[in-house]
């Protein structure tokens, strides 16, 4: 682990504090005021006040440390949004446990390596995956499983696996643990798919995490009379501190929803006067189709793009912004109270450092494109570093330690910048990354392959899904129907379904740009 002990007689904006600490002075100052509100989609909402829920975590965290869960172990949480997802992670926090969050759409394989990588010795999730967690993460002491699954009851038939109870973890609040104070100690892991054929680990320190509440909540403008509508998952950056670390530092509410529903957005938003949501165009797409009710109570929406013309049915300032996981808040973000350029995803962030420059290192200039770099300070307004991976933590950084991120984008007037490209293999793809290496790798062991290439095909809702074009090896004639079901069938057994390609193309040769690497800019062009 990188140290990020900060030099002798450096104050840090944190000093003294801790993500327990946050929750702690909120249930004090605002002990009676809405918190979470738990809006499944066939029961009645359900309202955490700050106090109760800080109660329930301590309850949590002292269940978990008598079920010998110690500070520095890692806990596996695999769980759609849903209260106990952030119970769970309070409680893992505050007990000085690092909590794991993994995506629910992650497949068997992907599992059991975020188990082993992390070194997971516990899990928590619901009844729709116990049983693949169980068989998959074979070196945990326990698994406890939620009682429904995202608010829904269990199919009929789901197999719990080995798992405990959730209810049963829970002991005594009066005897939650209590540990000393370190911003600097590690808080929470996130897998994220990188340029890499493995997703990395990023490692989030407390100070990170209070990082994302304050600024995030500066960024969005947000207050205390805040509602924030959460609907994206919580195991991503987005939702966790766009949405619900924001809400919390600021003494807010944060309404949660299951999943994102067209059908069902509007009646929560006027339910429980939500003026605020993180959301992304998948989502907007789908509510331009419903009639906009004239009185919802939203002043702000943030999304990838500023005031994007098409969603000006709305009525609502759409401010853009960019970020990753690796920098917990927003890098480039658009004006509250300024007009923006329209398309565009901002200005820099004032709490970094932000380089744009050609693929020589020189400077770009305004009107064309380049290699977006951010600098900040690892630990706090950037990630520790990537889990159990010092080779990829010490190569993402150059040599004036910026982070490089992998993304290209287009310099405008006023020092505005707008979203280029992105790293040649990486793929977004409604809402998720995804590493076109990783599907390669998949494919191109497989029988029957010689070679495998994968690239972005535009999708209208989707952003773009993964389409796979392959060299079939000597001696298989055209494009067999049994290696298509082939490759289609290790695809869904070892990937997340959205990264299963949607299309797969059989071709005798690929165009090649130097050292004979494959032309994927030309692939695309055949996609038409």
């Amino acid at each position: 682990m990188r140290n990020s002990q900060p030099a002798p007689g450096i104050v840090g904006p944190f000093a003294g504090l801790d993500v327990p600490w946050l929750l702690r002075m909120r249930a004090e100052t605002r002990r009676n005021h809405p918190f979470l509100i738990w809006a499944p989609f066939d029961a009645p909402a359900r309202i955490w006040a700050y106090g109760e829920f800080h109660d329930r975590v301590g309850a949590l965290a002292a269940g978990l440390a008598a079920r010998g869960i110690k500070p520095g172990e890692y806990v596996l949480i695999h769980l759609d949004n849903c209260i106990e997802a952030m119970l769970a992670w309070f409680a893992c926090v505050e007990l000085g446990a690092i909590a794991v969050t993994t995506n629910t759409r992650s497949a068997p394989a992907e599992m059991e390596y975020f188990a082993g990588h992390c070194g997971a010795v516990a899990a928590i999730t619901q009844p729709a995956y116990a049983g693949m967690v169980s068989a998959h993460c074979r070196n945990l002491r326990w698994i406890a499983v939620i009682s429904h699954d995202a608010g829904a009851s269990p199919a009929q038939g789901s197999s719990p696996g080995r798992g405990d109870s959730f209810e049963a973890l829970f002991a005594d609040s009066a005897d939650r643990p209590r540990r000393s104070t370190d911003p600097c100690a590690p808080c929470s892991v996130q897998y994220t798919s990188g340029t890499t054929s493995r997703p990395k680990a990023v490692l989030w320190t407390h100070a990170n995490a209070l990082w994302g509440a304050k600024i995030n909540a500066a960024h969005q403008d947000l207050h205390q009379g805040d509602v924030h509508q959460t609907y994206l998952p919580l195991f991503h950056t987005n939702a966790l501190a766009y949405s619900m670390l924001a809400s919390l530092w600021v003494g807010g509410t944060c309404v949660i929803q299951p999943r994102f529903s067209a059908s069902r957005f509007w009646s929560v938003a006027l339910e429980h006067g939500c003026t605020w949501t993180s959301t992304i165009p998948f989502c907007m797409k789908a509510l331009l189709e419903l009639e906009i009710p004239n009185n919802h109570k939203f002043r702000l929406w943030g999304s990838a793009i500023n005031d994007p013309p098409p969603f000006a049915a709305f009525g609502i300032k759409i401010i853009g912004w960019w970020g990753m996981t690796e920098t917990i808040t927003h890098g480039i973000v658009g004006e509250v109270d300024q007009p923006n350029i329209p398309m565009s995803i901002g200005r820099a962030a004032p709490e970094y450092a932000i380089r744009v420059t050609d693929d020589d290192g020189s400077a770009t200039r305004v009107g064309d494109t380049g290699n977006l770099l951010i600098k900040g300070i690892p630990g706090l307004s950037l990630f520790q570093e990537y889990l159990h991976n010092e080779k990829a933590t010490r190569e993402s950084f150059d040599e004036h330690g910026y982070f490089i991120t992998g993304d290209r984008v287009t310099l405008l007037d006023d020092g505005f910048i707008k979203f280029g490209d992105r790293a040649k293999d990486m793929l977004k793809v409604g809402g998720e990354n995804v590493a076109a290496s990783e599907i390669e790798q998949v494919i191109a062991v497989l029988p029957g392959v010689r070679e495998a290439a994968v690239v972005g095909k535009k999708h209208p809702m989707l952003d773009e899904v993964p389409v796979v074009f392959i060299i079939p090896a000597a001696g298989v004639e055209g494009a067999p129907r049994d290696l298509h079901d082939t490759v289609m069938a290790a695809c869904r057994g070892a990937l997340a379904d959205f990264k299963v390609p949607r299309e797969i193309r059989f071709v005798d040769d690929m165009p090649r740009s130097t050292l004979e690497k494959v032309a994927k800019a030309e692939l695309r062009k055949m996609l038409g």
